[in-house]
């Protein structure tokens, strides 16, 4: 493979890519690489993956796709983490009862009630 050729077609594909970070979607390899999966990339990985041949650019749907189930692992993903970090604990009415102190009657100071 001629290296100029090579590196001349990575810096036009990586000239064509607008975003920072892109989707592309993998395509089946002799080396056992398995077709649609997605991922999201830097412009510069993503070019060389297309240009080595082994994925795609997304289609701005896919783009879209991917992007909105990624922001619902990550959000289901933060509310099992909050959750674990909750701490509950199960009082008996008794044990509240001593937590709150003996229940004083009247109104008035400390002083009053002496």
């Amino acid at each position: 493979m001629d290296l100029k050729v090579y590196y001349q077609k990575l810096r036009k594909i990586e000239a064509g890519i607008a975003d920072g970070d892109v989707v592309v979607v993998s395509l089946e390899t002799p080396d056992g690489g398995r077709a649609g999966v997605r991922v999201e990339t830097p412009r510069s990985i993503a070019a060389q993956l297309i240009v080595d041949g082994r994925a795609r650019l997304a289609t701005p749907e896919e783009s879209k796709e991917f992007r909105d189930r990624t922001a619902k692992a990550k959000h289901a993903f933060d509310q099992q983490a909050a959750a674990s970090r909750m701490q509950i604990t199960v009082v008996s009415e008794a044990d509240l009862r001593a937590l709150r102190g003996p229940v004083r009657g009247g109104a008035g100071t400390e002083a009053e009630r002496r």
